[in-house]
């Protein structure tokens, strides 16, 4: 592929989208098919998209899915397979020196396979063997805490609800999930603030707020559905206030692909503000949003006096916090910061967004907590068109956790789950990732299931976390497609291929579905139709069923018997698992039911019963050594976390290229550099530094001292021990760094 760079001059959205979605369904060999599996997408009686976490505006369209989306549903419905003979070709260290895009472009796993370090390839094995190994290597454990269960946000409520059921029957509650990697500091938030670690909003507010304030996302890439409520907004003459350091497109203009007119060349202008701030600068620039309100007396004191607690001790802390340290540890004038404040006192009715540019850093929670200051100070919780809306990314992370993913479960769920299957839950807590990664190091943990993702790319400290996974007895990968985390394993290893979202699932009772719980908190089912990529593939329900039935013989679960008919599994959950009372009857409704959230309506479940202000000071930077920078991670357009689907990022200007860092032109200059040179990124931190090598440098407009790259080419610059605060998220979007040209010039100049 062409390695192109140039500024790309287009909306998000429009003719482009849609050509690109094409191009995608035709290389998978799937343009017949794919048409008919995208025309059920997120339908009633269809599949939810294995993509983002959005909400389903309209049961009844026939056209709910994004470009995005379509990449995410054509590399699952691919025509292409990774067969025995594909394995039979090629060595484990051959492929390891494959890019992730290559290995997921192999296709669809078809059949169970086990590695062999006799001649370093993965062979065929029978499920019953597959089953048979596993449960001796968990059951020769010297204790339940020594084995890791991971899960990824794509596994089903009911998949997730016997997982995590016989992880707590086998005895431990390590269960690391991808929420560690990305939302644990919104939930660990607002939970201590308002009682509830999820969003108070729906897709209505959105129809009814007069400003919408985004901070630290994407939704162009990341969540593009989003675009059309933001885009709905802005055309009724909702404000929409940015806080980013990157100049996104779909944050600037989107042509919607559904609307002719704009199909024809308009577009819709979004963002009405665009406020380019500092990496890490959100907790500054929001403490001076609410120290403007402060002295325009712009706070909602009825609500404030009626329904919080500690609005003092805020006033205070704002009130003493200097204007000139808010300036330069946001990167914002004052007068920026007065103007965004002036739109927020203005609306009646606000919603702050905020996505993985504010959870993965290290003042994660502190900044999320400001956040909520500052819908609580205006008023702008349990109303109409206002509320928390933090953007969640696969299709049921939140619904994992709801199911009990969880390494620090609530005793009260362990009470139900105990009393409903008959048996003592562990107390202990469970391992995080990050506890995972390090206790696999330290010889603590010996076997790691992993119920879907990619574990090995998309943890930080990569060749840290390699180490580590090498250590174990052995690693269990459940997936659709080849990934890196198959090829970075321990003693023993096993890849078991499962259902995609969109394929018939077919149990003893019929034809089954799943549910999924949006970023919203609605619930809804989800059907495939398309035939499985083989007949070999078994659901993930059936997985942890016959995973069950092998490791724990004398367990009063009947694994084999709630996998009949998947209404048996949300039975049990409704038993379990408050808000799903009458489960299956309230699901058959189109489009589901919304799970009861008491901070929407003004019931704050937290001590003292009154929602709560909290005091964070200002993160203060140390003067940076010399040529030492910040630099984050992103994603590019043509990937959906750890899973990459082409070599292009068509807004950022960047065709046939991954390995690019971003950076502004006044660094370029100052750094000697020049855009088109090659530079190695080296992490420096208290333990020694870390390298990724040969990046293409790209002007970009982005704040001075800041960079930003790709993952999971960049995850290996994180250090374990560089995380949220209290959350223990990676704080990938804040690493300091330096560049030094690539000495290799021929190797950096290669296609």
């Amino acid at each position: 592929m062409t390695r192109k760079i140039a500024p790309y001059p287009g909306a998000a959205g429009g003719w482009d989208a849609l050509a690109s979605s094409f191009r995608h369904v035709r290389e998978q060999g799937i343009v017949g098919r794919g048409a008919r599996t995208l025309l059920r997408a997120n339908q009633p009686d269809g599949f939810d998209c294995p993509g983002c976490a959005w909400p389903d505006r309209n049961p009844q369209s026939s056209f709910e899915f994004c470009e995005n989306g379509v990449k995410a549903v054509a590399a699952e419905a691919t025509r292409r397979r990774a067969t025995r003979e594909f394995f039979a070709a090629h060595t484990v260290s051959e492929l390891s020196r494959w890019d992730d895009y290559s290995l997921e472009a192999e296709g669809r796993l078809v059949e169970p396979l086990a590695y062999d370090p006799a001649d370093d390839k993965y062979h065929p094995i029978r499920w019953d063997e597959a089953f048979s190994r596993i449960a001796v290597a968990l059951k020769t454990l010297g204790h339940p805490d020594q084995a890791l269960f991971y899960t990824s946000g794509r596994t089903s409520n009911e998949a997730a609800f016997l997982y995590q059921l016989f992880v707590r029957e086998f005895g431990t509650n390590n269960l690391p999930d991808c929420s560690n990697l990305c939302h644990e500091a919104s939930g660990l938030a607002m939970t201590e603030q308002i009682g509830v670690g999820k969003g108070t909003v729906t897709l209505a507010d959105f129809e009814k707020a007069d400003a919408i304030f985004v901070f630290g996302q994407n939704p162009g890439t990341n969540h593009p559905r989003m675009l059309g409520e933001l885009r709905s907004a802005a055309r009724r003459g909702c404000r929409i206030v940015v806080f980013n350091p990157l100049r996104e497109r779909g944050l600037e203009r989107f042509a919607d692909p559904k609307h002719p007119l704009e199909l024809a060349g308009g577009s819709t202008p979004i963002a009405s503000h665009y406020y380019p701030l500092r990496i890490g600068g959100d907790l500054a620039a929001v403490k001076g949003l609410l120290k403007r309100l402060l002295q325009r007396d712009a706070i909602d004191h009825d609500f404030v006096a009626r329904h919080t607690q500690g609005f003092e001790a805020l006033r205070a802390d704002l009130l003493a916090e200097d204007w000139a340290v808010i300036e330069a540890e946001s990167g914002l004038s004052r007068a920026q910061l007065e103007e965004a404040a002036d739109v927020y006192a203005g609306a009646g009715a606000t919603i702050v967004c905020w996505a993985m540019g504010i959870t993965q850093h290290r003042h994660a929670v502190a900044t999320i907590q400001m956040l909520v200051n500052l819908l609580l100070a205006g008023g702008n919780v349990g109303k109409p068109g206002a509320g928390a809306c933090p953007v969640r990314g696969h299709s049921n992370v939140q619904g994992d956790r709801t199911m009990g993913i969880d390494e620090k479960p609530s005793p009260e769920f362990l009470d139900r789950l105990g009393a409903a299957f008959g048996f003592e839950p562990p107390r202990r807590p469970g391992h995080d990732v990050v506890g995972a990664i390090g206790a696999m190091a330290r010889g603590e943990c010996r076997v790691l299931f992993a119920m879907g993702g990619n574990f090995a790319a998309a943890t930080p400290d990569t060749a840290f976390t390699a180490r580590a996974l090498r250590q174990c007895e052995m690693t269990v990968h459940v997936s659709t497609k080849l990934n890196r985390s198959h090829l970075v394993h321990g003693r023993q290893a096993l890849i078991l291929p499962c259902l995609g979202r969109t394929e018939l699932d077919a149990q003893a009772a019929g034809p089954q579905a799943v549910t999924v719980e949006d970023s919203m908190s609605m619930v809804h089912l989800s059907r495939g139709t398309n035939p499985p990529a083989s007949e070999h593939l078994l659901s993930e329900p059936a997985i942890v069923a016959r995973l069950a039935e092998a490791t724990l013989p004398a367990s009063r679960t009947p694994w084999r018997w709630l996998v009949e008919d998947y209404d048996r599994i949300r039975d049990r959950i409704a038993g379990v698992v408050d808000g799903f009372e009458d489960f299956n009857a309230r699901v058959r409704v189109p489009a589901g039911f919304r799970l009861p959230n008491a901070a929407a309506r003004c019931q704050w479940n937290v001590p003292g019963g009154r929602a709560r202000f909290v005091v964070h000071p200002v993160p203060r930077t140390a003067a940076p050594e010399a040529g030492l920078m910040t630099l984050m991670t992103i994603r590019s357009h043509d990937q959906y976390n750890t899973t990459v689907y082409g070599l292009d990022d068509r807004y950022r200007g960047v065709s046939g290229e991954r390995r690019v860092c971003f950076i502004s032109a006044g660094d370029l200059a100052r750094l000697g550099l020049a855009a088109g040179q090659w530079v190695d990124i080296v992490s420096v931190w208290h333990d020694g530094e870390r390298e990724a090598t040969r990046f293409l440098l790209v002007e970009h407009d982005i704040p001075p001292g800041n960079l930003a790259a790709y993952y999971p080419e960049t995850n290996g610059l994180v250090p374990l021990d560089h995380h949220a605060e209290r959350a223990r998220t990676p704080a990938s979007k804040s690493i300091p760094v330096r560049l030094r040209p690539t000495r290799d010039l021929g190797a950096a100049l290669a296609p």
